[in-house]
């Protein structure tokens, strides 16, 4: 540990934080806020549009569009503690919509993407501790 250094206090706050939290970090902190699940190769182009609205609006973002199994992508989320997975398919696509899969593994089913950017924002500009969604 080094503790002569600016550095050295703000190693210790970091560290503090990701004990805090377990590495679940709140909306407003996580690195990645939003990890977007294509179900198949065809959603893919759903999906990056999606991204790119969210993106505008300020959220960080991530696509998944490989060729994996949608749980397998939907567990990777999870393991990588990111607070919102949406997963689009054919019916999402068709409605406009995203399902919203929380990584606590609560199943929201399917949303408005308007509506949930909203409510993402919202908790994010209120620095909440707590999804909206739950």
């Amino acid at each position: 540990m080094i503790h002569r250094a600016i550095y050295g206090s703000i190693d210790r706050f970091f560290g503090i934080i990701v004990e805090h939290f377990g590495g679940a970090f709140p909306t407003w902190l996580a690195p990645v806020q939003v990890k977007i699940i294509a179900i198949a190769d065809r959603h893919a182009e759903y999906a990056w549009k999606v991204a790119s609205t969210l993106k505008q609006k300020g959220l960080r973002v991530e696509v998944d569009d490989r060729q994996r199994s949608t749980n397998y992508k939907i567990r990777e989320a999870q393991m990588e503690k990111i607070p919102y997975m949406l997963i689009v398919g054919d019916m999402e696509q068709s409605a406009g919509t995203v399902a919203v899969r929380l990584r606590n593994e609560t199943d929201l089913g399917s949303t408005p993407l308007e509506e949930f950017s909203k409510k993402v924002l919202s908790e994010i500009r209120d620095r909440s501790l707590e999804s909206p969604f739950e």
